[in-house]
């Protein structure tokens, strides 16, 4: 039987960690080296940023199999693809009610260090134009988000209190460097976008206690959301190392919940999107409702077969508390 795709991606994360990797604080150079298609170069998002960041290619370009070969180009021989993942919506009939429900798809792409004939097509690299510092850049970010909830200075420790709408954060000066501070800042502020009256997750506002489900997903979605915002601030590098220990409990989550990185991924993407000012995609939705998933064979310098469908359903537990999160 084949792997759905939530066991595929989960499959591939479990392999970065266990060799040391946590995928998700991966660095990434600047903005404009975030993976792209190579034929519409759009970023790619949620957790294809890691998937493809802990490749290791130099180039930000990928294209699928076909897309290769329509420029008149080819995929070296014995070269492996690599997965990427995105949502659509499918209609059903429930009775006398139409309900959407989330699809999971994944696709294969390859990059262009792993491609012929293509150099034409891929653009010339430009020097990035640094309009302000990681820090400022940092600040602009903090002071841009959009219902941002209170932030109070001088607190013993770091923490977000769904119950009041506010983030606690111990003085700048007892951080051991200003990236540590907005990289800490970073993770309670996507927390906060799980308020109801913002983004209304369950792991914040519904109910939960330490170590439940709802609960250990949402710190997952905060550390990712601090990665894409600090990606995007340009400080993940001196903040990598203040993560990987943190982290290293996930193994064993992801080992109990196939659904776990791809939904908090895609949640952490919405998050970092909502503290930035942008619009959400459906296509990166990520809900915790159940979804179908479609599967497909990923090739070695071939092209992908045809796709299958089947259900998934993640479990639904619910616990009681509502007090501060770390």
């Amino acid at each position: 039987m084949r792997e759905s795709a939530y066991q595929l991606i989960t499959g591939r994360i479990i392999l970065l960690l266990q060799g040391g990797s946590v995928p998700w604080r991966k660095p990434w150079k600047t903005q404009s080296h975030l993976p792209r298609n190579l034929i519409s170069k759009r970023e790619y998002r949620g957790i294809n940023i890691f998937l493809l960041l802990a490749m290791g290619y130099e180039s930000p370009y990928w294209a699928t199999f076909n897309q290769v070969r329509e420029l008149g180009g080819s995929v070296r021989k014995d070269e492996k693809s690599s997965l990427v993942v995105f949502w659509k919506w499918l209609e059903v009939e429930e009775g006398a009610e139409k309900k959407r429900i989330p699809l999971l798809r994944y696709y294969c792409v390859f990059n262009a260090q792993q491609c012929e004939g293509i150099d034409q097509y891929l653009p010339k690299p430009q020097t990035p134009v640094i309009a302000c510092s990681p820090i400022e850049a940092a600040e602009r970010i903090v002071a841009g988000m959009p219902r941002r909830p209170l932030i109070e200075h001088g607190q013993r420790r770091a923490f977000y209190s769904p119950l009041r709408d506010m983030v606690g954060m111990p003085s700048r000066e007892r951080f051991v460097g200003t990236e540590d501070y907005y990289s800490t800042l970073f993770h309670k502020l996507t927390h906060a976008t799980g308020h109801e009256s913002r983004l209304n997750r369950r792991g914040v506002a519904g109910e939960r206690h330490f170590g439940s489900e709802p609960y250990s997903k949402e710190e997952l979605v905060a550390e990712m959301g601090s990665c894409f915002l600090c990606g995007q601030a340009g400080i993940v590098e001196r903040t990598i190392d203040n993560s990987a220990a943190y982290l290293n409990g996930w193994l064993r989550s992801l080992k109990h919940d196939a659904t776990l990185v791809v939904q908090a991924a895609a949640q952490a993407q919405r998050a970092a999107d909502f503290i930035m000012g942008k619009q959400a995609e459906e296509s990166e939705v990520g809900n915790d409702t159940s979804a179908q998933v479609t599967n497909s064979s990923c090739p070695t310098s071939e092209a992908p077969s045809p796709a299958t469908v089947e259900r998934s359903t993640p479990s639904e537990t619910t616990h009681a508390m509502k007090g501060e999160m770390s």
